[in-house]
């Protein structure tokens, strides 16, 4: 019987792209230029999968909300030489650019990937750019499933929600540890947590790490809820599926007129304006890759240090399939290490 798992041979290669991401970002942290940040990411990410065969397709990217640099939608990723593994790719270089650009916590470079051996796309990508947002962890899967919850958790009083969540996790309300996005937008679910007497904690940006992390049984944090980026949700949803947590989401729009633009004619987005995704929707089937590197410290991982004449990252990589989490910490020499750039398809030491 021949064995071929492309997943499992190409499975590095999406962590040395977020390692030379965070690698190369990381000359940006504290200096004020989130799209410098960004673009040197994007050109590290680039510049990996320039040398690696396999045909990627970007159908979750980042960037175009803000016409900040980024990889967008329908870029390629990749040789694409005939015969090598085809993969859904969704990614986000720098999670958490204000975060890099200001020097504070919280930021990441992250991408998922899905195998697509018929070239039919299986990541969903929803048009939006924000979405409403409650993610959860595996005992709180549990008992939304037996309550037949998995679509309609999100529509509840998030008193009702805490109060589920406690019993699930064994905790009193007052002991729960809810995670937002400081956001005005997000202001009703910032009330509501503090009046049904919970803790709750604030992040500046970057809600990728923040997202997964109820799912992370050191984490600290029960629940992740409020509205942030659409990208941010998918990327998520695809870690949820590795470490048996869940996440769901709605399109959410600031205004009429934001909607108009944001759906378009797309007729089928219109008609799922309304529609609750849970993780299993935005990334069905066996395959899922996810991986992160930090940039500067989260809850999910922490940032580069520069030591001497070394660089020290540390990274993510999850299989759906399996429910494999690895966590990797590399040790990079600084007078050996070369990062390959697709600015100018060369090697750089970093």
């Amino acid at each position: 019987m021949t064995f071929h798992d492309p997943e499992r041979i190409i499975e590095f290669e999406f962590v040395r792209a977020t390692e030379n991401a965070a690698l190369h970002a990381m000359h940006w942290i504290g200096r004020g230029d989130k799209e410098a940040a960004d673009e040197a990411a994007c050109d590290a990410i680039y510049g990996v999968f320039d040398l690696v065969d396999m045909r990627g397709e970007v159908v979750i990217g980042e960037g175009i909300k803000d016409n900040a640099p980024g990889i967008f939608l329908g870029d390629r990723l990749g040789t694409w030489k005939d015969g090598s593994p085809r993969f859904d790719i969704a990614l986000d270089p720098v999670d958490g650019t204000t975060n890099v650009s200001k020097g504070m916590a919280n930021s990441l470079s992250v991408i998922s990937a899905a195998e697509t051996p018929g070239g039919e796309p299986i990541m969903r990508n929803i048009p939006a750019f924000y979405t409403n947002k409650l993610s959860y962890g595996p005992a709180v899967v549990e008992a939304v499933q037996a309550a037949g919850l998995s679509h309609t958790l999100i529509d509840w009083p998030i008193a009702e929600v805490l109060e589920l969540t406690s019993k699930a996790l064994g905790k009193r309300v007052a002991e729960l540890v809810v995670l937002i996005l400081d956001r005005p937008r997000n202001q009703k679910f910032i009330d509501e947590v503090r009046a049904a007497g919970a803790s709750l904690r604030m992040v500046g940006d970057g809600d990728i790490s923040a997202a997964i992390a109820p799912a992370l049984p050191d984490s600290g944090i029960d629940l992740y809820i409020g509205i942030g980026g659409t990208p941010e949700g998918i990327l998520t949803a695809t870690a949820m599926r590795a470490l048996g947590g869940d996440i769901q989401l709605r399109m959410w729009f600031q205004s009429d007129e934001a909607r108009t633009e944001e759906l378009g004619d797309d007729a089928e987005a219109a008609r799922d304006v309304d529609r609750v995704f849970n993780a299993e929707e935005l990334s069905p089937g066996d395959s899922a890759i996810f991986c992160a590197t930090g940039i500067t410290d989260s809850a999910l991982l922490p940032g580069v240090k520069l030591i001497g004449k070394t660089a020290i990252t540390h990274s993510i990589l999850m299989r759906a399939r399996s429910r494999t989490v690895r966590y990797i910490r590399a040790v990079h020499n600084l007078e050996y290490k070369t990062i390959h750039l697709r600015s100018d398809h060369a090697d750089h030491k970093i």
